[in-house]
C-alpha cells in the first residue's frame, strides 16, 4: 500500500514538473507582450511586468496592420465553418444514400488523405489561375471548403444513425433537408463539436496558402503578418510576444473549453 502511494505521488510530482516546464514558455511569452522593450530585455528577467503596458499591442494595430489581418483570417474562419455543413453532408450522402459507385468515390476521397497537402498546392494554384482567382479571397477559401478527413468522420459517424429512423421521417413527408437539418444535425452534436474545434484551429492557423495565393498584403491573415512582424521588427521582442499571444490565446482558450468533445467525438467516430 505504501509502496502505491509513493509510486502515485511521484507520478504526480512528476506530471506537476512536466506542466510547469511546458508552462514556462507560454507565460514568458504573455508576460512579456505586456512590457516595454526595455524590460523585456532587463537582465535578470521579470516574470511579472514592473511595468505593464499596452503599448505593443496598440502597435500591431497601428503600425502593422492586424486588423486586416484578422479580419481576413475570420473570413476564412466563416467559410470554414460553411465548408463544415458541405462536408457533413457528403458523410450523410456516403453514409445513408445508394448510389452506384458509392463506395469507389469513398475510396478515392479516403486516397486523398494519403496525399500531402503541399503536393496538391501547385495543381490548385493553376486551376484558380485559370479561373482569375488568384489573389483573392475567394482564391483562399474556396479549396478549404471540402476536406477528405472531415468526410471520412462525418461519414463514420453518421453510419451509426439508424436508417429506420429516417425512412419514418420520409413516412411523415419530411423532405431531405428537413431531415438533415432537423433530424441529423441534432443527433451529430458530438462530431459537429470537434469538426467545429478543429476547424477553427485550421482556419486561425491558416499560413502557407494564403501566402501562396495573395499578392497583396491586405488579404495576407494573421499567421503571415506574424511571419511579416518577425522579419520587420526581429529585434522587437515585445512587439513580437504581442502577436504570438495574439495569435495562440484564443486556440488555447476555446480547446481548453472543448478539448473532452474532440475524445468523445474521436471515440464515436470509430476512431480507437
Amino acid at each position: 500500500m505504501k509502496t502505491f502511494k509513493l509510486e502515485r505521488l511521484s507520478v504526480i510530482i512528476l506530471l506537476i514538473l512536466g506542466g510547469i516546464i511546458v508552462s514556462v514558455p507560454f507565460i514568458w511569452m504573455i508576460s512579456s507582450s505586456f512590457k516595454p522593450e526595455s524590460e523585456v530585455l532587463q537582465i535578470p528577467p521579470t516574470l511579472i511586468p514592473e511595468n505593464p503596458t499596452l503599448e505593443n499591442y496598440v502597435n500591431l494595430f497601428e503600425s502593422m496592420n492586424f486588423g486586416v489581418y484578422l479580419r481576413n483570417t475570420l473570413i476564412i474562419v466563416l467559410f470554414s465553418f460553411v465548408g463544415l455543413f458541405f462536408n457533413a453532408m457528403a458523410g450523410y450522402g456516403f453514409a445513408k444514400y445508394q448510389f452506384k459507385g458509392r463506395e469507389k468515390i469513398f475510396y478515392i476521397v479516403l486516397a486523398t488523405m494519403m496525399i500531402p497537402a503541399q503536393v496538391t498546392m501547385i495543381p490548385v494554384y493553376l486551376i484558380l489561375n485559370e479561373m482569375g482567382l488568384t489573389n483573392t479571397m475567394t482564391g483562399i477559401v474556396l479549396p478549404g471548403l471540402a476536406a477528405a478527413f472531415s468526410i471520412f468522420l462525418f461519414r463514420q459517424f453518421m453510419t451509426t444513425i439508424p436508417t429506420d429512423l429516417i425512412e419514418a421521417a420520409r413516412l411523415d413527408g419530411a423532405g431531405e433537408f428537413y431531415i438533415f437539418f432537423r433530424l441529423i444535425v441534432p443527433i451529430a452534436k458530438p462530431i459537429f463539436a470537434v469538426q467545429g474545434i478543429l476547424t477553427f484551429i485550421g482556419a486561425w492557423n491558416s499560413f502557407l496558402w494564403p501566402l501562396i495565393i495573395a499578392n497583396d498584403e491586405s488579404l495576407y491573415t494573421l499567421s503571415v503578418g506574424l511571419s511579416l512582424l518577425q522579419g520587420q521588427y526581429a529585434n522587437n521582442f515585445g512587439l513580437q510576444m504581442a502577436g504570438a499571444a495574439f495569435m495562440v490565446v484564443p486556440i488555447i482558450i476555446i480547446f481548453s473549453f472543448f478539448q473532452k468533445y474532440i475524445v468523445e467525438g474521436f471515440t464515436m467516430s470509430g476512431i480507437k
